[in-house]
């Protein structure tokens, strides 16, 4: 994530920027700011041979026994801050730590205009993930900003959770820094009735309403404009066409409900079949239907009461998921008294997502209902679909164009089929992106991933990807840089 602060007495700070990018790609210069390019001429040891090996060593960071885990302010996480912030140092950064977790790291002296160029990602991850997603973001933006050597403007952010495995809530390091995220947070347990104010004290924060205020950027600061460099998220598009780089022009709106069946809990050999009432099977209808719904939304919305008027375009981003299921009390032989299980819908539109929620609702009503058993959709999360901001998107395209450029002589046919070119996507995917467009105006590059698995083991990036990911990212600052100057 790269966050462009500008106060508001520089209005045409945009269009200074996009031209003066335009220029620098037009000539595809080999100095950057005056520094000579390193090693081959692309700064590949830094970008590409220490970042990999970092990103290996981050990926031993975990929580888990033979799997990558690393959720908010676990133990993990708090070693994983640690060696973050060393590297962070190690470039030459100044660093802190605010009362969520983020890590903050710039070169001193302090921005002085008060404009700021933010960039990073999140350090903590799903279960059983890849080494990839989120890491590669704060590691490549370390590297840049190591190679760039330049003070004031550009800054790097840690941020501390995006996945929201622990809570069950997303985005709480970019919120708080947004100044989005509302007190109540604090009081959000997670499976083990452990709040979010608990862990935070725990690891010696303040843990406070008025410390979770002191987190956000403040208004007076200028805050006018985000570039977000983020991982691999999956690029299906990327990877099946040869491009290493995709720019992302918005990411898509998404909700989380949790559906709880409620049942008769009984005996597995004395209760007749015709007798039971049993969530389990209701639940299982109630997954399939929802497969129903969003593979074939035209057949359950009706375009009186439900807006049908959807166009194909509208419908095809979206997708429905049902990632965790739980039965109590969960034996072998006993009818299950409850179930339940989480919903994750997203979608491009907005309207599409939300009449897609209003209509699974009242079909887990209906077919409860009909099985005689009760049931209750809450809703956990709520996000609206965020388009990236026109001119931030297109510096990145044109970085990311003259990156494979610069990169063709010695690079691999994929790079040399695809430079010039840049995809232009939407993302499927959520991102802290999302709660700091709220904020400020964002941004997002893409790096292909084998076979666009994301949040799996299986991810997989080759290494000259993270080292293009590097370079587009070094030529994105510098460029903002020199429009300023």
């Amino acid at each position: 994530m790269a966050l462009l602060s500008c106060p508001t007495r520089h209005p045409s700070i945009y269009h200074l920027i996009f031209f003066s990018v335009y220029l620098l790609f037009a000539s595809i210069l080999p100095i950057l700011d005056g520094l000579v390019l390193g090693g081959d001429g692309l700064y590949r040891e830094i970008l590409r041979d220490e970042t990999v090996l970092r990103l290996k060593e981050l990926r031993k960071i975990s929580g888990g026994e033979g799997y990558l885990e690393r959720t908010f302010s676990s133990p993990a996480s708090i070693r994983a801050s640690d060696v973050i912030i060393s590297w962070m140092k190690d470039a030459g950064l100044t660093t802190r730590i605010d009362q969520m977790g983020n890590i903050h790291g710039q070169f001193e002296p302090a921005n002085s205009t008060k404009e700021a160029l933010l960039i990073g990602s999140h350090m903590d991850t799903v279960i059983d993930a890849g080494m990839y997603d989120g890491s590669l973001g704060i590691i490549c933006a370390i590297s840049a900003l190591k190679v760039l050597k330049m003070p004031g403007k550009p800054q790097v952010i840690a941020f501390s959770d995006e996945e929201g495995v622990r809570f069950q809530t997303t985005f709480l390091g970019s919120a708080a820094v947004a100044g989005t995220l509302p007190e109540s947070i604090l009081q959000v347990s997670d499976k083990r009735g452990t709040t979010v104010q608990d862990v935070l004290k725990l690891n010696s924060f303040e843990a406070t309403a008025a410390a979770l205020g002191q987190v956000r950027y403040r208004p007076q600061a200028g805050v006018c404009g985000d570039s977000w460099y983020c991982s691999p998220m999956g690029m299906v598009a990327l990877a099946h066409d040869g491009y290493p780089l995709g720019v992302v022009k918005g990411i898509a709106g998404q909700t989380r409900l949790k559906v709880i069946v409620d049942g008769s809990q009984g005996h597995a050999g004395t209760v007749p079949m015709k007798l039971r009432r049993d969530p389990m099977v209701a639940a299982a209808e109630l997954v399939l239907t929802l497969e129903r719904l969003c593979k074939e939304p035209n057949k359950f919305l009706s375009y009186r009461e439900e807006c049908g008027c959807f166009t194909e375009e509208s419908l095809a981003g979206l997708v429905c998921t049902v990632g965790e299921l739980l039965t109590w009390p969960s034996a072998s032989n006993v009818i299950p008294g409850q179930v339940n299980f989480t919903v994750d819908i997203r979608a491009m539109d907005d309207k599409v997502r939300e009449t897609i929620v209003v209509s699974f609702s009242r079909l887990v009503l209906q077919k409860c209902d009909d099985r005689l058993v009760d049931c209750a959709v809450e809703h956990k999360h709520a996000a609206a679909a965020t388009p990236c901001d026109a001119e931030l998107t297109a510096e990145l395209e044109r970085a990311a164009g003259s990156t494979l450029s610069m990169m063709t002589p010695t690079a691999p046919a994929s790079y040399r089929a695809g430079a010039g070119e840049t995809p232009v996507l939407m993302s499927g995917a959520g991102h802290d992106a999302m709660a700091m467009a709220r904020l400020t105006k964002v941004g997002m590059l893409f790096v292909r991933c084998r076979g666009g698995v994301s949040h799996s083991p299986e991810e997989s990036v080759m290494d000259d990807d993270v080292w293009a990911a590097g370079l587009a990212l070094v030529n994105f600052i510098d460029y903002n840089a020199t429009a300023e100057s």
